[in-house]
This record gives C-alpha cells, sequence and structure tokens, in this order.
C-alpha cells in the first residue's frame, strides 16, 4: 500500500547553494519527460467536474476543479519538474536565493505575456500579492503561505523581491508557487465578485462557451506565450475541454456511457465492480483502467466542530469515531475496494515507519464507555443521551445523495447508543458557503495530499478561526503548535516528516475526524479515441492529467465509430498501469 513512499525523498538542494541564479548551469529545456512524440493538437475531451462551482477563482473557492481551471489559465514564476518535483522556471526565467535564505529574487521570463500581448511584470506580482493579502477577500487559505513574508519589492519592470520574515522551508514555493493575476485587468474591482469572467489570461486555455450549471469550456490559446518552449511541446494539446457538472455522481456516470462524456474517474466502488461491465467494455469500446502512480494519498472522514458543542469534548469524538462500522461498510457497499484510515498522511508510513496509530475499530462497547467517561448518561425513560440536560442530537451537513445509504447505517448504530442527527441537505454552493463560516457540526470532507507536507495551514491553532481556512474542524492543541514552528526552519524532509508523524499521532487521539476509507489508485473509464502516454497519468498526477497529457487520436476515434456500427471489437489496452512499470521510479 505505501511501497511508494520513495517518491517523498525529494531534493532540496536548491538551498545548499545560496546566493547564485537558478536553474544551474546542468538545467536545460528539454521535451517534456512524459508527453507522447505521437501527440498532436486539436479536438475536445469532455469531462465530468463535479457540480458547478461558485466560481472560477481558485483564490476564492478552493476546490479540485477550480483549481485546476484556473491553473490552466494563469501561472505561477516556479513550476515543478514532473519526476523530480524539483522547481524549474516558470514566468521565472531565473531566480536567486540569499544566503541568509530569506531573500528570493525572481526574474520573470522576457517572453512572458498576457494573452492581451502586454508584458508580465512584477507590478502583476506585487499586486497578487496586495490582493491576496487584502483583509476585505475571502482568500484565506491562500494568506497562509505569503504570510510569511515582507510585501514584495520592486526593483525592475521584471524583477520582483520577495524577504521572508524568517527562515522557513516552504518559502521558496510559496513565493514562487502562487497564481500571478494581472493587474491591469482586475484593478479596480471587488476581487470577492471576479468569479466568471477572465478576459486576460497567460496560460494555456482561456475560458470559452458557459452555459450555467451546465458546462464550462476552457479554449485552447495558439498565443500562449511559453508555446516556444521544448517542455510544452505535445502538453495541452484538446482544442477545447468541456466540463460538464451534474449534481448527482450516478446521472454522470449514465451521461459517461452514453457518450456524452469522454472521460470518466471512478470514485464509487459499486459502479467500477458491477456497472462498469457489459459489451462496450468487453468489445474495448471503453477502456477500463486502475493507474497506480505516486500521488500522494489524502484523508476523508467525518469531520466534526470542536468550536462547539457536543462536539468539543476529545473523548465523545473518539466514541464517534468507534461507531462507524467501517468494516462492514466497505465489504457489503464498497466490495472491499479500499484501506481503512488509520492515518492523516497515510504515505508517510512503510515497514521502516509503521504506523502506531491507534485504529477505531466498530465498537459500541468501548463507544459506550468513553461516552460515559465523557459524562452522558441515558435519560431512563428515553433511552437518549443527555449531559448537562441536553440530548444528544446534531445536525449531519451534507452535498451529495451518494451519502445517503452510508449515513443511514451510522445512524441505526448512533440510535442505539442513545445519540441522533437529522441530515441537512445542501448544494455544493450552500455547502461551500457554511463551511467556509464554519456552521455546521458533522460533515463528511475529503481533503487531497501534496509531496511537501504543510501541516500549519489545516492544523495550526491560528488557522482554527480564519474564516474560508482548511482548519475547518477548529483544531487547537499546543504541542502541534510548537512542532509546526520546530519544522519551519527544517530543510531536511525526513526529517519533517519524523515531526508531522509526531503530529500525525497526536491527531488521531484527538479525533477531530472520524477517519473512513481511501483508495491509493486512480480508477479511470474512458472511451477508446484518445492517445495517453504510457504511463496514462503523470508521477505525482490524478485523472486530470488527460487534459494536459492526452490527446484526440483521430484514427482511434475513427476506429472506433466503425466498430460500434459493425459491432466489433477494437484493441484493448492495459487494464492495469503501474508508473514505476512502465516509467521507473
Amino acid at each position: 500500500m505505501y511501497k511508494h513512499l520513495v517518491a517523498l525523498t525529494l531534493s532540496f538542494a536548491l538551498y545548499a547553494n545560496a546566493d547564485q541564479d537558478f536553474p544551474g548551469p546542468d538545467w536545460k529545456d528539454g521535451p517534456h519527460p512524459l508527453a507522447s512524440a505521437d501527440a498532436y493538437s486539436g479536438g475536445n475531451i469532455s469531462a465530468f467536474s463535479g457540480q458547478y462551482p461558485k466560481s472560477l477563482n481558485y483564490l476564492l473557492d478552493n476546490n479540485s476543479f477550480t483549481a485546476q481551471a484556473f491553473y490552466s489559465m494563469y501561472e505561477t514564476l516556479l513550476e515543478t519538474d514532473p519526476i523530480t518535483a524539483e522547481y524549474r522556471p516558470g514566468l521565472a526565467q531565473t531566480w536567486s536565493i540569499a544566503d541568509d535564505r530569506k531573500t528570493f529574487t525572481f526574474r520573470i521570463d522576457d517572453h512572458a505575456r498576457w494573452s492581451d500581448g502586454k508584458p508580465i511584470t512584477a507590478e502583476d506580482v506585487l499586486w497578487t500579492y496586495d490582493t491576496i493579502m487584502n483583509t476585505n477577500y475571502l482568500t484565506g487559505v491562500h494568506k497562509v503561505p505569503l504570510e510569511s513574508f515582507h510585501r514584495p519589492e520592486v526593483l525592475e519592470s521584471n524583477v520582483v523581491r520577495f524577504t521572508a520574515r524568517e527562515v522557513h522551508w516552504r518559502n521558496l514555493g510559496g513565493a514562487g508557487s502562487f497564481t500571478i493575476l494581472p493587474k491591469h485587468a482586475l484593478e479596480g474591482k471587488d476581487f470577492n465578485k471576479v468569479h466568471f469572467a477572465f478576459p486576460v489570461v497567460s496560460g494555456p486555455y482561456q475560458i470559452g462557451e458557459i452555459k450555467e450549471g451546465v458546462f464550462i469550456q476552457m479554449q485552447r490559446r495558439e498565443d500562449w506565450w511559453a508555446r516556444r518552449y521544448k517542455r510544452n511541446a505535445q502538453v495541452y494539446n484538446f482544442d477545447t475541454i468541456t466540463h460538464r457538472f451534474y449534481a448527482e455522481r450516478e446521472n454522470a456516470y449514465e451521461a459517461f456511457k452514453d457518450g456524452i462524456l469522454d472521460v470518466f474517474p471512478i470514485y464509487t466502488a459499486r459502479i467500477w465492480v458491477k456497472d462498469a461491465v457489459g459489451e462496450k467494455f468487453d468489445k474495448n469500446w471503453i477502456v477500463k483502467q486502475r493507474v497506480q502512480n505516486f500521488s500522494p494519498i489524502g484523508f476523508q472522514g467525518f469531520a466534526m466542530n470542536t468550536r462547539r458543542w457536543p462536539f468539543n469534548d476529545t473523548a465523545t469524538r473518539q466514541a464517534m469515531s468507534h461507531l462507524i462500522n467501517r468494516e462492514s461498510m466497505n465489504k457489503t457497499l464498497m466490495y472491499n475496494q479500499y484501506f481503512l484510515h488509520r492515518s492523516y498522511f497515510e504515505d508517510l508510513y512503510s515497514s521502516q515507519h509503521p504506523c502506531k496509530n491507534p485504529f477505531y475499530a466498530f465498537d459500541k462497547k468501548q463507544a459506550r464507555a468513553l461516552l460515559k467517561q465523557s459524562g452522558w448518561k441515558a435519560n431512563p425513560e428515553t433511552g437518549i443521551l443527555e449531559k448537562d440536560g441536553r440530548p444528544f442530537a446534531f445536525k449531519f451537513l451534507t452535498r451529495s445523495p451518494s451519502s445517503d445509504k452510508f449515513l443511514a447505517i451510522y445512524a441505526e448504530d448512533l440510535k442505539d447508543v442513545g445519540i441522533s442527527f437529522t441530515i441537512e441537505k445542501k448544494d455544493w454552493a450552500g455547502w461551500v458557503k457554511d463551511m467556509d463560516k464554519f456552521n455546521f457540526d458533522m460533515t463528511w470532507s475529503a481533503w487531497g495530499a501534496s509531496l511537501r507536507k504543510d501541516p500549519e495551514g489545516m492544523w495550526s491553532s491560528k488557522e482554527a478561526d480564519r474564516l474560508s481556512g482548511n482548519n475547518i474542524t477548529g483544531f487547537k492543541n499546543a504541542r502541534v503548535d510548537d512542532i509546526i514552528e520546530q519544522q519551519k526552519s527544517m530543510f531536511d524532509i525526513g526529517a519533517r516528516h519524523d515531526l508531522v508523524r509526531e503530529i500525525d499521532g497526536i491527531l488521531a487521539k484527538d479525533a477531530p475526524y472520524a477517519l473512513l476509507w481511501n483508495i491509493n489508485a486512480t480508477r479511470l473509464v474512458y472511451w477508446n479515441k484518445f492517445g495517453t502516454p504510457a504511463t496514462v497519468l503523470s508521477k505525482f498526477g490524478n485523472e486530470q492529467d488527460a487534459f494536459s497529457l492526452w490527446w484526440n487520436d483521430e484514427d482511434a476515434g475513427a476506429e472506433l465509430e466503425d466498430a460500434m456500427e459493425s459491432g466489433n471489437a477494437v484493441p484493448g489496452r492495459p487494464s492495469n498501469i503501474s508508473f514505476d512499470a512502465t516509467y521507473g521510479p
């Protein structure tokens, strides 16, 4: 399960040679290591992208689809190498790090241009920083890394300097990895209301047609300034990327089978095991692949709002974890397709670093003991647990009907020990609004992960009360705060991970989430008309790699069309893809 730990041993040699320009003399622009030489531009790809977003402004709407769309329109000073994960040029052609490890100077590429032809300048960088840090704007989670810096200095029209307040391993990434916006196009606007109108961009795509609630199209830019570089050849190939939105994933899958969608990542075990079968699969019209790469493993669980009763008590939260019959749910509802979480940082563990966190098995006896320890007593007449004269009842905020069957099981087991909850259903926009204000008791929340583990944004006490932030449970712990401070000045990623494992142990005992389950592979189905690299996805990515690495294969498309008309099969593709088997570790 954790064999890909090797992917986390990244080099941070950039800090070893301070006060010199990067990229170093050994760095050369070259072909993208995963792009296929057979790829060519053209055509369309249509994909399910969840529920219609409240915004396409990732700085305001922190979700994976909005991030993907936003990063296709706007770029960062630095990019990361798709194989080594080290930094390489983005908007910045070169950069330098001073001996004090706190001063970072970036020189913007002379060729960098906005879509209206104006040069991208240091003033754009400064304006974007000021916008994110403006207290009037709901850019909470993006403020965290930038708070480490004083206001940037414009040294020349294309040179900007960041000075950190303290030494921190993430400072280079913090300064170099936020999207740069066009000052001349957005200045004077209320940034909280900049959602779908982005007439000036810098990246490989721009917004095309939008049908509210139905789809958003992204159009390929032939005049993207960075197409001149070899690393950007045979990538970003589709002329149009159509993101379609459905309130329910089941409806989206039906649209995929009908050919309305071209590619569909399967997150539901029943669909993968029971529904992704039949003639279209047997005759290879639809490709079904399980792709395993080095993508960091996130976590999901029932988030409990520790700011408010009844989840402001540790033993109560632990009891809630013991009352989820994960083993049975995995077996009966999910065909044993998942592993059960015992960690918030699953990919930090291996045979060399075994996880010692407590495992919250389904155990009503243990749950009752914890509830009793917390002061809950059953009302002799109703059997309902009470504490301080209040019954144990809460609201579960949900945004997806697919969670109903899991919550029904949970409700029965809670009822058996004297706890009740009501389900409060919201659409995506309503759910996000409540989460931004921490207006919930319990909700189902899933999080991605990064290669460079940075616990501050989600687990620091000072983030517990920042609206629109990632510390949605309101978690506060003095020892965790101390560790977060300690790891800031550590450039050895292995040593940092030792400290993050200590944080993980504290989280496991404190139980801000009742952890659920996860999978360490991407399950994909797609119509057999696309060209893909041998690895299908990138080393560290997910299904969104289709938008940058795949291409419209006209020959395969014609062959598929003929086969479907005649009822014949087309050549199949591997059902299991392992990155290290096709490319190497």
